[in-house]
């Protein structure tokens, strides 16, 4: 069985984003050899996400949306995390959006639906983070 590793590193300009990393996922496979196997992927800070969904702008609107009426970025005193920072609505929508994906690979390809990409979320951006790119197979 082939393993492979690899941290993909983020940093966007503003505080909350939505990037597809489909591509980026694509040559991981390529680079790893796997055939037949899964593919982990999973943001390794607490505030930001990697999730399964349609590259389609109004819907990343609606995410924004939707998750500001879940968890509001201010006022930020309605947070009793938010001693000396300002980022407990980015842990909740972290914890909404989801850590991690796990994807088949299939004949050396990720085995994704019609309409399926993977995204990293970021919730409380601009500055360097990364995500986990874990491959295992055949």
């Amino acid at each position: 069985m082939r393993s492979y590793r690899k941290e993909l590193w983020f940093q966007t300009e503003t505080r909350r984003a939505f990037l597809n990393i489909t591509p980026l996922l694509e040559v991981c496979v390529r680079e790893s050899g796997v055939q037949e196997g899964l593919l982990l992927c999973n943001a390794m800070h607490i505030t930001a996400s990697v999730f399964v969904n349609d590259d389609e702008e109004g819907l990343h609107r609606d995410f924004e949306r939707w998750l500001e009426k879940l968890a509001p970025e201010k006022p930020y005193e309605q947070y009793e995390h938010n001693l000396g920072e300002d980022n407990a609505d980015a842990h909740l929508k972290r914890t909404i959006m989801g850590r991690e994906v796990v994807i088949a690979i299939t004949a050396g390809k990720l085995d994704l639906g019609p309409w399926e990409q993977v995204f990293y979320g970021e919730f409380d951006g601009q500055r360097r983070k990364r995500v986990l790119v874990k491959i295992i197979g055949e």
